[in-house]
């Protein structure tokens, strides 16, 4: 198995572990939390956060916490934007979606528990030896990013300029605030569990907000040409609801060229801010090197 392979793992083990020790036990709700939190996906966001803890000089096992919660936001988000009210999706990651499986009433309040969990988890990095002051920075980027600032703010953006005629400024924007949040996020609470300044913690956010924008654009790719069997979510729904995309704004080819460049940038910050940047950068180039 894989370094990435053995961290994913790990991580599953303890995110499972953590969601029957303080999730809300049996019935529909918890089975609807596990659902959603532990679909099959690439867990790039928890996965990132381990490296970014391992890059600043920490062990990536003190990021687990951190890890979890950035996952269950990120599941909070996915199962929130598959509701009729927003994308009305009938797949996710090659399944029905959880309000498809469990019922609408169940998935939104689902997604509300996956949200408050990952708030619950996170202050589980006090017992793996982060200091009280970290883990309130990290409590605090975690609710910006995941808000209206960022993820919230970014999908309104999102629902807004559905139809409309944007700009690549406006497009690029979208991105950076609804994936780019949270994959900054991953970046800046696996540095605050390994230690590092402020000064770091900012600037690695801000590389994981980069890749967050090279990974949205990659998705708007895909979402042109691929097919439900290889997506794990239906294809061309993009062009259906009129998104505004960077395909339909820049072309193919010009949105093509703009990955590698974003990529480059979140390269860049990371080996310029990190002591043991490897693990972190080989995330980064299976990002360039995704089908899917």
């Amino acid at each position: 198995m894989s370094p990435l392979g053995a961290r994913r793992r790990a991580f599953d083990d303890y995110l499972a572990r953590a969601l029957r020790a303080r999730g809300p036990g049996r019935g529909k709700l918890a089975s609807a939390m596990r659902y959603a939190a532990l679909s099959p996906g690439k867990r790039l966001r928890p996965l990132l956060a381990l490296a970014a803890c391992e890059a600043v000089g920490g062990p990536w096992q003190r990021a687990l916490p951190a890890a979890a919660a950035i996952e269950c936001v990120h599941a909070f988000s996915l199962v929130h934007d598959d509701l009729p009210a927003l994308d009305n999706d009938d797949f996710r990651r090659g399944r029905a979606t959880t309000h498809r499986k469990f019922g609408e009433a169940i998935g939104l309040l689902a997604g509300d528990a996956l949200l408050a969990f990952a708030f619950e988890e996170l202050a589980q990095l006090s017992e793996v030896g982060v200091p009280a002051g970290h883990v309130v920075e990290a409590v605090q980027r975690l609710a910006w990013a995941s808000g209206g600032v960022r993820l919230v703010g970014g999908q309104v953006m999102d629902l807004e300029s559905e139809g409309r005629s944007v700009s690549r400024r406006t497009v690029a924007t979208i991105h950076f605030h609804k994936t780019g949040g949270l994959m900054g996020a991953a970046l800046a609470l696996g540095a605050i569990a390994g230690g590092a300044s402020s000064e770091t913690t900012t600037q690695l956010e801000h590389a994981g907000s980069v890749l967050g924008l090279a990974f949205q654009v990659q998705d708007d790719l895909l979402n042109t040409g691929s097919s439900l069997r290889k997506l794990g979510k239906r294809a061309g729904t993009d062009r259906a609801r009129r998104k505004a995309t960077f395909p339909s704004v820049a072309g193919e080819a010009e949105s093509r060229a703009a990955v590698p460049a974003f990529l480059a940038r979140a390269r860049e910050q990371i080996r310029e801010n990190c002591r043991r940047p490897e693990a972190l950068l080989a995330i980064v180039d299976a990002v360039a090197e995704r089908t899917r």
